[in-house]
């Protein structure tokens, strides 16, 4: 056996295109296009159901044993981890090629830069996203979304935050950075890789209702603009990690105390 394949990265020419298109679904089949698949059942689910999208609730951040808030806790940081093992998984296929997730600008060269756009990214973001739920729930396209239905225990507000930096994470490396690297590598156009990321992330959402999956769709054709135009995830990862903080924690300190904000 070749000393270089087991003590160095796999040769180039061994990822073969069949090898990348396999790794690629599976990596999907394990992660985000699972949860697409799911999404579009939830969403089935709730239009075949009697009475609108916008009188159901779609429910993120839920408690796991009621009542029992030590094993809440412990199933909540279990959910937390696990959901990051595809990122590892990708960590490690692109240790593989001599690569690793700085590939994708998912490191800490660069952390005031990747601080400074994310944060631009959310100002711009985040109150059109909040206007364009309302908008959508209005008109009857969207679900009532709930960001967080948590007990009011110690840990709640640790836990939403770690909640919105799995997403993050999970999210932007797998659909952003490592996506559009493998579908290069397959010889995808730019504008076929930029439809198939940005509605992967739309479908994922879906069962938020439409106006998930559209708004969500924009998002991911301007997340894909931004990698293509700085090469890193980071920021994109910051910006993620800020929206779904101000969802998830605005959420628990303003429902039912604003008339603005529905809920279930």
């Amino acid at each position: 056996m070749d000393a270089g394949s087991v003590d160095g990265a796999m040769p180039s020419e061994r990822l073969t295109r069949r090898i990348l298109r396999d790794e690629t679904l599976l990596v999907l089949a394990v992660s985000l296009g699972a949860s697409g698949v799911s999404a579009l059942i939830n969403f089935v689910g709730s239009v075949t159901r009697p009475g609108g999208l916008k009188d159901q609730a779609a429910t993120l951040n839920a408690s796991a044993a009621p009542g029992r808030p030590w094993l809440d806790l412990a199933w909540q940081l279990f959910g937390i981890a696990t959901a990051l093992v595809p990122v590892a998984l990708v960590a490690h296929f692109l240790l593989r090629e001599g690569a690793g997730l700085r590939a994708l600008g998912f490191d800490r060269t660069k952390p005031w830069s990747d601080l400074g756009r994310g944060a631009a990214i959310t100002a711009v973001i985040g109150s059109s996203g909040i206007a364009f739920y309302l908008a959508m729930r209005g008109l009857g396209f969207n679900l009532t979304v709930v960001p967080e239905a948590l007990p009011d225990v110690w840990w709640k507000f640790p836990v939403l935050i770690l909640s919105a930096l799995q997403n993050s994470i999970l999210e932007e490396v797998i659909v952003v950075g490592y996506l559009l690297r493998r579908l290069d590598q397959l010889g995808w156009s730019p504008g076929a890789s930029l439809v198939a990321t940005s509605v992967l992330r739309g479908s994922y959402h879906l069962y938020q209702g439409i106006g998930g999956f559209v708004g969500n769709l924009v998002m991911g054709v301007v997340f894909v603009w931004l990698y293509r135009r700085w090469g890193r995830v980071g920021p994109l990862v910051v910006a993620h990690t800020l929206l779904d903080i101000g969802a998830f924690v605005g959420y628990a300190l303003l429902a039912g105390k604003v008339d603005w904000l529905p809920t279930a």
